[in-house]
């Protein structure tokens, strides 16, 4: 009997165990600080994108209208970016496409910031901010 009660005893502790240890690792992925961006140029290191070399960025911008897109595309190339819009179809609110390149460097907190700083410009704009590609 007292086997028995040792046996359901380690059991218990190894599921309890088994759980917290779940638990803990499913926090820390939640909890992780790596942003989207770090992802991103951590995947295109592993393919063999050089930290220092400048690549060919673009970046994705939805807009409201053509006013807007024009308003934003003249800011963007003052800062060196090559703009072209499109019609985008699919959305009944946004009806422009904004695709803005520019050569640069992946260095993440440059990237971050350029992030903050397109979501600003589209949502100035009751726009939205897509995201860039490499």
């Amino acid at each position: 009997m007292v086997a028995y009660a040792i046996i359901v005893f380690v059991v218990a502790v190894v599921i309890i165990g088994a759980r917290v240890w779940v638990n803990i690792k499913k926090l820390k992925q939640a909890n992780s600080s790596e942003s989207w961006d770090e992802k991103v140029i951590a995947g295109l290191r592993s393919r063999g994108y050089a930290p220092f070399n400048a690549y060919p960025v673009d970046f994705f911008l939805a807009l409201p209208d053509d006013a807007a897109a024009q308003i934003v595309r003249t800011r963007l190339e003052s800062e060196g970016f090559g703009v072209d819009t499109k019609p985008l179809e699919n959305d009944p609110e946004l009806h422009v496409s904004l695709h803005a390149s520019k050569t640069m460097k992946l260095i993440v907190p440059d990237m971050q910031e350029l992030g903050r700083r397109m979501t600003a410009l589209a949502t100035e704009f009751r726009g939205r901010y897509d995201g860039w590609a490499a």
